[in-house]
């Protein structure tokens, strides 16, 4: 099992990266079996979609090579982690254009939330939540929040300890779920 971490920020300085490494590093400790594999939208560079053709009837397959790399990490993967900042209180506009730009990618696909902004995050992920319905995907109740005013000291992102066991119970929720769906 195959499980992406995305780095949905692609911002040039971005508190974003903090907490996905840190994910990506509880994530690297478990003895689950699972292949946990950090993927770092800011480096495909997913352009604006503006195909007329509609991504879900592109059967994976882009004219844009940087799409094309996005939608093989994407389809390589058997669920997802979307570490998501909050934008004006929603999801940030470069991580939705590089989800609607793919299609049958996503579907059926389970996923978990990690989020972080002044209010922790919270409405983003309550926004992916519906977006993601679209893709039939699977949603992990359990999410980690991170607050801007608390979980940054001096500039350093600091999570609590008890981050630790909250991420390893979110991972385990996001695996059971992505067994069931795998039949």
């Amino acid at each position: 099992m195959k499980i992406g971490i995305i780095n949905g920020s692609i911002r040039t300085k971005r508190a974003t990266e903090a907490v996905a490494n840190y994910i990506q590093g509880v994530c690297d400790r478990r003895s689950s079996g699972t292949t946990y594999e950090l993927i770092d939208l800011a480096e495909f560079q997913v352009p604006l979609l503006t195909s007329p053709v509609h991504p879900m009837a592109k059967q994976k397959k882009y004219d844009e090579p940087n799409v094309q790399r996005w939608s093989d990490a994407i389809d390589a993967c058997d669920g997802f982690i979307f570490v998501t900042p909050e934008y004006n209180h929603g999801v940030p506009g470069g991580f939705k254009n590089a989800v609607d730009s793919l299609g049958t990618e996503w579907v059926g696909k389970p996923v978990a939330f990690v989020s972080h902004g002044s209010v922790s995050g919270v409405r983003a992920v309550e926004q992916w939540r519906q977006i993601l319905t679209n893709f039939s995907m699977p949603l992990v109740r359990s999410e980690l929040n991170f607050n801007m005013f608390v979980h940054w000291k001096d500039g350093e992102f600091v999570p609590d300890k008890r981050h630790d066991k909250e991420t390893n119970a979110m991972c385990d929720e996001l695996e059971k779920l992505v067994t069931t769906m795998r039949g």
